[in-house]
């Protein structure tokens, strides 16, 4: 019997140490030691020892059992090291290799244009203000003198979301929010996204909006004559010259567009202004004396200047850009440009 747990030793020995992987480790253990291995066999065998032999082959049984747990261990140990070691090789990275050259990313040229205007009349004295991109009827038209039966409602297609719920066409739903809760000298501007249900090669169904407010006592056309004009040449350069053209808005009388000299000619003309010399960038006008008093601010006392511009054609105008799609398009080789 004795010889016999010796040669159960001596091949567990060999058959641990010709092992490789952890896995064959484990099916070992599971021969030797498990519930239907050779040592469990040998403790069932037991039954068949002489009376007075039990007690010491049982003990030799145990110290065999003992034996090879600990050459399993031991082996288990070692492979688990080596596995280890393996993998921190592998995902060793070397510090002395050349920097990979990543690519940085760059502000989108609208991003650009928004910070620039941002700059220029928070310079000026101006606060930002926001407010909801989903919007009430109340705030987006009818605040602005533009009540439902309004025909100037056709200059602006909608997406509605209910009867009185839309989508802002406008950021002036800000410069309403703003009168109605605040009591002159006001002045902010309303950076922001707006929806219209329009697409093509100038028109986009979301685009990008800064309006400007001023209410205080004395404001004048000639108030926003000077200020506009300020503001191109800081937006363009100081050659930049301005003209203001009869228009019509509800919530603006007098009304006006404005034109500035083109960017790239100068006012000699070129094919971006199409022989002109002259770009149109934004709608403004005095503050309509209706939409002064629907929002709680006496007209008789005060008068504001208001005007409006969008991000993407100022971008189109700055940077030469043919389409306004390709704004939105985020092709690498076109953002890559704007570093």
């Amino acid at each position: 019997m004795k010889e016999k747990i010796q040669s159960l030793i001596n091949e567990a020995k060999a058959k641990v140490e010709a092992a490789k992987e952890l896995i064959e480790i484990n099916e070992l253990k599971v021969s030797f030691l498990g519930k239907a291995g050779a040592i469990t066999s040998l403790l069932k065998g037991m039954k068949d020892v002489p009376q007075e032999q039990r007690p010491e082959i049982g003990k030799y049984v145990n110290q065999a059992r003992d034996t090879i747990s600990d050459i399993i261990s031991n082996k288990m140990q070692e492979l688990e090291q080596k596995a280890l070691e393996n993998k921190m090789m592998k995902e060793k990275i070397d510090i002395t290799i050349d920097e990979v050259d990543a690519t940085r990313g760059s502000l989108h040229p609208c991003t650009l244009v928004i910070n620039e205007i941002v700059d220029i009349f928070t310079g000026l004295g101006f606060t930002v203000g926001n407010g909801p991109e989903i919007e009430l009827d109340k705030f987006n038209f009818q605040l602005l003198n533009i009540p439902k039966d309004h025909p100037s409602r056709d200059m602006q297609d909608t997406f509605y979301a209910g009867e009185d719920i839309l989508l802002r066409t406008q950021t002036s739903a800000v410069q309403a929010r703003t009168m109605i809760n605040t009591q002159p000298p006001i002045k902010i501007i309303c950076p922001g996204k707006v929806y219209r249900p329009d697409y093509d090669a100038t028109h986009s169904p979301m685009f990008q909006q800064i309006e400007g407010l001023v209410v205080d006592k004395h404001i004048t056309l000639c108030d926003l004559k000077g200020l506009l004009d300020l503001f191109a040449k800081k937006l363009f350069d100081s050659n930049t010259k301005t003209r203001f053209r009869p228009s019509f808005f509800p919530f603006t009388e007098p009304s006006v567009e404005v034109d500035v000299t083109c960017s790239v000619c100068h006012g000699k003309g070129c094919r971006i202004c199409k022989g002109t010399g002259w770009i149109e960038i934004l709608g403004a006008g005095v503050v309509n004396p209706k939409v002064l008093d629907s929002c709680g601010i006496d007209s008789t006392k005060y008068s504001g200047l208001a005007f409006g511009l969008g991000v993407e054609r100022i971008a189109m105008i700055k940077y030469g850009i043919p389409d306004i799609r390709i704004l939105f398009e985020n092709d690498s080789r076109f953002l890559k440009s704007f570093k």
